[in-house]
């Protein structure tokens, strides 16, 4: 039925997410920002930057000049890695809402648990049947599926998976392909990332049948 396709659910509350890490290593590497915007159907609700304190936070080089990372902002803003981590859980975990991200099944899932654990909390993953990734999509659109089979989820964790040469699903080129403007100086910023990636998300669901 058209009428579950997303695109037709204008009351549908998605939270779209992303985080900023001092590395890459999906076991230990901890989230200096948690950014993440409230939205109803294609309208954002409210946004929320975040940043996470820990004592001894230590970006590397690399992770720092890619997100353009600043001690002056981050001593600012900062706030107790437990606080943020029960306010955004209280979206995470809420049924009504679907999780949407860029590579959020390849990367944010497990950087959200190395703050969990962080905090004392154990692993929980009990929201991935209600993750939406973008770079999945992506995958799945350049290869010319337009539509989803079977298992959302197992569908996506496919197309996780999948590699061709050439094939380009970053957020940069998709924004690209879909002639969404962006300033790419500013991507890999928390909050400037999940605005974008709304955007994408938004032209994604009326190229794909989900």
């Amino acid at each position: 039925m058209t009428e579950s396709l997303l695109r037709y659910k204008k009351n549908q509350k998605y939270i779209i997410f992303d985080t900023e890490t001092e590395g890459l290593n999906l076991r230990y590497s901890r989230p200096w920002q948690l950014s993440f915007i409230e939205a109803v159907g294609p309208k954002i609700v409210k946004s929320h930057d975040l940043f996470i304190d820990f004592e001894d936070l230590s970006p590397s080089e690399g992770a720092a000049k890619i997100t353009n990372f600043s001690w002056n902002t981050y001593n600012k803003k900062k706030r107790d890695k437990l606080q943020v981590l029960n306010f955004f859980d209280k979206f995470l975990y809420d049924q009504n809402y679907l999780i949407v991200g860029h590579n959020v099944l390849g990367y944010d899932i497990y950087i959200h648990n190395v703050l969990r654990l962080a905090c004392g909390k154990p692993s929980d993953y009990s929201y991935i049947d209600r993750v939406i990734d973008t770079n999945c999509l992506s995958k799945a659109y350049r290869s010319g599926m337009k539509t989803v089979d079977g298992s959302r989820i197992l569908w996506q964790y496919k197309w996780l998976n999948f590699f061709k040469r050439g094939l380009k699903t970053n957020q940069a080129a998709m924004l690209k392909e879909f002639g969404i403007e962006f300033d790419k100086n500013r991507l890999h910023d928390g909050m400037y990332d999940v605005e974008k990636n709304f955007e994408l998300f938004n032209k994604l669901i009326y190229n794909i049948e989900i």
